[in-house]
């Protein structure tokens, strides 16, 4: 089976065929770092993390861009109410989102362009669509004319979104020489107080959808593979973005894919419901990997429902897998190597379906099932070949439970692991004296006690050991 992906524009599951044989090319909306990041900013950054993964894993040159709009009126808003520089105040929270994302694995992106570091790009692209007829200059503004495009033979506005052309308001109003509502700013004439750019057309500053058409084609070429975002971008942002790419004569994207929003009952977790959970907050219940997990678990096209009592159930299923890893690593060896394996069948055909996380993971859980049945009967050589595959396919997720990026993050050698092992070994140490004594019903209570508190206890040629007990699926 070949990778399937499904395409928003043409609202089908299409095969993936790149522009250039053996590359991907994938442009993602990125932050716009006005405050710090919440779980639900995250979720597009690991769900596409994902889809670069299988990619480069399936032997694609990926080349993945993810921009920062470092200019915008939110930011400009933001930072004069606090009494900061819009740049200062920009800055702090984009490092925040690279902090964030960093400790949730994600990749860091081939290239990660800002806003005002490509107005010489943005200037060409208007100049381009004036030139077309399809943009025009009023008091300093520049805006797009979405009716002269609808007009024209080429003109497709509104089939990304499904909009019809008479619903269309930007809510920018007819203001500074706007001829229609629907049309929307290219370039924002200066303000007194705000920065400002020289351009042609007068001094001002980018719109937000300009900018990642000026971005996107400059770093990927006029026609790329894949433009991903969340749901929320569809319109007006990537409708405006694949209207004035198409009328400047690119390509543009030949993919577009869209992830699901994280939800609170029923509603789009955002900072104006009140209902934002801050990265930081959520890693006081959760280790960064299980959290990795859970925002990964559903497929990326689905609303995720979050609830403490979700994320809570995502970690144990994690812990099963780590768990079952771990089990392998210390029975093979002294060194404990698990080398990552290959994936199943199984698990390449649910990923190959539009990335179906789902399927993908009920096979690592059936694999994880399999090898701790293999493990119980001793067959480690079965149990190893299980560990080695479960490692392929969750690196492809991005929570390999041996990876070291997650060594520090409570995967069994942080400060927690420690204190448990020194615990179970002090009761092990009990229970060896209590049979030396011969007093098996001391020792049989301690090992009782153990399995109660989910500690299973073997005894080995080479002493006892310990590992947290794995529980069917």
């Amino acid at each position: 089976m070949t990778l399937h992906l499904y395409d928003t524009a043409t609202r089908s599951l299409r095969e993936f065929t790149p522009v250039r044989e053996g590359h991907a090319s994938v442009y993602l909306c990125g932050a716009t770092p006005q405050s710090v990041p919440h779980i639900g900013h995250l979720r597009s950054g690991v769900a596409f993390d994902v889809l670069r993964r299988w990619l480069a894993a399936t032997g694609y040159d990926v080349a993945f861009v993810r921009n920062v709009t470092d200019i915008d009126d939110k930011i400009l808003t933001k930072a004069a109410e606090h009494g900061r520089p819009w740049w200062e105040w920009v800055a702090t929270h984009e490092r925040e989102f690279t902090r964030a994302y960093d400790v949730l694995g994600v990749l860091p992106p081939s290239t990660e362009p800002r806003a005002t570091g490509h107005v010489t790009q943005m200037i060409d692209y208007m100049e381009r669509l004036v030139e077309n007829g399809f943009a025009y200059a009023a008091e300093g503004s520049v805006y797009f004319d979405v009716a002269a495009w609808s007009a024209s033979p080429e003109g497709d506005y509104g089939s990304l979104s499904g909009h019809r052309l008479e619903e269309v308001d930007q809510g920018e109003g007819v203001s500074r020489g706007k001829r229609d509502p629907r049309d929307f700013a290219l370039w924002k004439a200066a303000k007194p107080g705000e920065p400002s750019w020289p351009t042609p057309w007068g001094d001002g500053r980018p719109g937000w959808h300009l900018e990642c058409s000026a971005m996107a084609t400059w770093y990927l070429g006029g026609t790329f593979d894949i433009h991903a975002g969340g749901l929320d971008l569809q319109f007006p942002h990537h409708e405006n973005e694949m209207a004035q790419s198409h009328a400047a004569g690119d390509g543009f994207a030949r993919y577009w894919m869209h992830n699901g929003w994280v939800t609170m009952s029923g509603e789009k977790m955002s900072k104006s419901l009140g209902n934002v959970l801050s990265v930081p907050n959520v890693l006081a219940q959760v280790r960064a990997v299980e959290l990795r997990y859970y925002l990964g678990s559903a497929h990326y096209r689905s609303m995720l429902e979050y609830s403490p009592e979700a994320l809570q159930e995502a970690a144990a299923g994690y812990r099963r897998i780590e768990a079952f890893v771990r089990r392998v690593a210390e029975a093979v060896g002294p060194d404990g190597e698990v080398p990552v394996g290959e994936w199943t069948d199984g698990f390449a055909a649910a990923m190959d379906d539009d990335l179906g996380v789902p399927a993908a993971l009920a096979e690592i859980h059936g694999t994880v099932r399999a090898g701790n049945t293999a493990l119980s009967a001793g067959d480690h050589d079965a149990a190893l070949a299980a560990a080695s595959a479960v490692r392929a396919m969750t690196a492809v997720l991005g929570v390999d439970p041996l990876d070291p990026h997650w060594a520090a993050d409570g995967g069994g050698d942080d400060a927690a692991m420690t204190a448990l092992d020194a615990l179970v070994r002090a009761e092990l140490d009990a229970r060896s004296a209590a049979r030396a004594a011969k007093d098996f019903a001391t020792a049989d209570a301690i090992r009782d006690r153990l399995v109660a508190a989910g500690i299973e206890v073997a005894d080995t040629a080479d002493g006892q050991k310990w590992s947290l007990a794995h529980r069917e699926d």
